[in-house]
Parts: C-alpha cells; sequence; structure tokens
C-alpha cells in the first residue's frame, strides 16, 4: 500500500513527531508542496493521499485508479472534489478542532495588539522617540481596555464559543449573531443590529454562498467608528476592497485579518498595501503552532488507524 503527502511543508517543518502517521504504511511519496498540474503523476499508483491545500478534483480522483483514502489536513474540505471521491468510492477523513487553543490565542493577539496600538508605540521605541520624549512614557496613540466593552461573535461553533469563555474572563459582554437567512432565535442578534452595538466584532464562521463577502461596503458602515474586526475564518468573507476603503476612510477603528481571498495573496493585493491604518495583517499562522500541528498530525494518524480498521473517523463521503 503506497500513501503520498503533497504539501508536507505547509504541516510539518521537521518540528513535530510523523511517524505515527508515515509508520503505518511501508512505502511514501512525500512533497514539501505542489502545483496542481504535478498531483496527477505525483499521485499516480498511491492509495492515500494527504493533503492540506492542495486541489483533488473531479478529473484528477477519476484518474487515479489506486486512490481509496484522501486525508486532508485541515477542517475546511473545498479543495477536494466530494461528489467525485463518492462517485469513485474513495473515503475522504479530515482533522477537527485540533486548532482551536492556537487560533483563540492569535484571536486575541491581534485584538490585543490593535486595542493597545502595540505595533505604532513599538515602531516608536525603535525609532527612537521614547528615548526623545521629555516624561517617562509615551501616550501618544490611544490605548483601550477590553473590560466593560462588548464583543460580536459571527459563527459559534466550538471556536467561536472557546472566543466568547476568553472574552467573558476579559470581563466582556458578548453579542451572538443569529444564522444568515434563519428564523430569530433567543439570545442572537441580527447582523445589522450585532455590528452596530460591538466595540469587537470576530468572524468564526465557515465560507458560504452566505458568508461570502458577508463584511463589504454596507456591513461595515453599520459598525462604530472605532469598532475593531478580527478574521481568522476565511478571507472572502471580507470584500477586500470595502475593509482598505473603511480603514482609510476612518468608518471604523482597525482590523486584524489572518486570511485572505487568495493564499499566497499577489503582492498586489489590496489589503497589503502600504499605509493603511490601524491594520495588522498575518499569514494565516493563527492555527499553526507546534503543539496544533503535533495533534493535526496525530489526528490523521488515528484516521488512517480506524479506516485500515474498517471504521473511518471523521469521514466526510
Amino acid at each position: 500500500m503506497k500513501g503520498c503527502i503533497l504539501d508536507k511543508r505547509s504541516f510539518d517543518r521537521d518540528d513535530i513527531a510523523v511517524e505515527k502517521l508515515t509508520g503505518q504504511l511501508p512505502d511514501w511519496r512525500q512533497y514539501e508542496s505542489s502545483e496542481e498540474a504535478q498531483v496527477k503523476e505525483r499521485i499516480s499508483g498511491c492509495d492515500v493521499v494527504i493533503t492540506n491545500k492542495v486541489r483533488l478534483s473531479r478529473q484528477t480522483i477519476e484518474n487515479a485508479n489506486e486512490l481509496k483514502l484522501i486525508l486532508i489536513a485541515a477542517t475546511g474540505t473545498d479543495n477536494v472534489d466530494l461528489k467525485a471521491c463518492k462517485d469513485q468510492g474513495v473515503v475522504v477523513c479530515n482533522a477537527r478542532q485540533y486548532s482551536n487553543p492556537a487560533v483563540v490565542q492569535h484571536t486575541f493577539n491581534l485584538i490585543l495588539c490593535l486595542m493597545s496600538n502595540f505595533t505604532r508605540y513599538q515602531s516608536d521605541v525603535e525609532s527612537g522617540k521614547w528615548s526623545e520624549s521629555d516624561v517617562f512614557c509615551l501616550l501618544d496613540y490611544p490605548i483601550r481596555e477590553l473590560a466593560g466593552r462588548s464583543i460580536g461573535i459571527i459563527g459559534y461553533g466550538n471556536l467561536g464559543r472557546a472566543v466568547a469563555s476568553v472574552a467573558k474572563a476579559f470581563g466582556m459582554k458578548v453579542n451572538l449573531c443569529q444564522r444568515p437567512n434563519t428564523e430569530p432565535v433567543s439570545g442572537r442578534l441580527p447582523l445589522h443590529e450585532l455590528l452596530s452595538v460591538s466595540d469587537i466584532v470576530s468572524l468564526h464562521c465557515p465560507l458560504t454562498t452566505d458568508t461570502h463577502h458577508l463584511i463589504n461596503h454596507s456591513t461595515l458602515s453599520m459598525m462604530k467608528s472605532e469598532s475593531i474586526l478580527i478574521n481568522t475564518a476565511r478571507g472572502a468573507i471580507i470584500e477586500p476592497e470595502s475593509l482598505v476603503s473603511a480603514l482609510r476612510q476612518g468608518t471604523i477603528g482597525g482590523a486584524g485579518i489572518d486570511v485572505l481571498d487568495v493564499e499566497p495573496p499577489p503582492k498586489d493585493h489590496p489589503l497589503l498595501e502600504s499605509g493603511i491604518p490601524n491594520l495588522i495583517v498575518t499569514p494565516h499562522n493563527a492555527w499553526g503552532t507546534q503543539e496544533s500541528r503535533q495533534r493535526l498530525v496525530d489526528q490523521m494518524a488515528d484516521n488512517l488507524k480506524s479506516w485500515r480498521e474498517g471504521s473511518p473517523k471523521n469521514a466526510v463521503t
């Protein structure tokens, strides 16, 4: 039985233990990364394929005669044609909840940096402005506390719940968003109301037809002028040009973004323009702690073991 890892460098930088996974099959082809045009040849003759973000199209799946199992090194499955897998009898298993502690930590890292103007103060220290000050401290930019403020959470799954728990520990009020195109639910606010009353809005929802460009010119205009937007979910939930405009015009107070609609992004991506005020962009690494990546590999190992024993875990087909 043969296995193929298409983009190992996306989850392993030789700093985690992979033997529990790779030790289950006698023959592996391991690639640091793969272009879509290379996939057909690379998975040819393989029974098991591991992909994080490399796309597996219907044509690729139909041409892979030996393929029996796809392990997705992520929770999202949009890079694999699940219907084609089902038609071909290929089992697909994803990984779940392995990165929750990391993403929650990163969410608050972005929030705290924006609320304290951390990057601007750090820049002033490095440039010598503190040394030149006539008083002992720098207070040139607003520093705001989380206690007493409200956070609006869009997407109240495991991650949303974990973020809410930490927010409460900071003394924050938690507002929950009603799902788009659903009947009103007690304890949930419609989107327009949540945006208008929340000091921080944090996205933790999946990317669907309902949430694509959910945050756009119209919805950004509903937010408070000092509010902060955080996105550690999916890039295309935000319409990038609208966010750039809102930040430049002061429609909102700031944004912390870990995901973009195209990844890796082109150098001319709107959210990579220089001089956008109060914007922090991180390179989709909110999930990427060493501990998180180890849990991911261990879970894939369990998924492979369960499939070999005839009872697949985390199967999505």
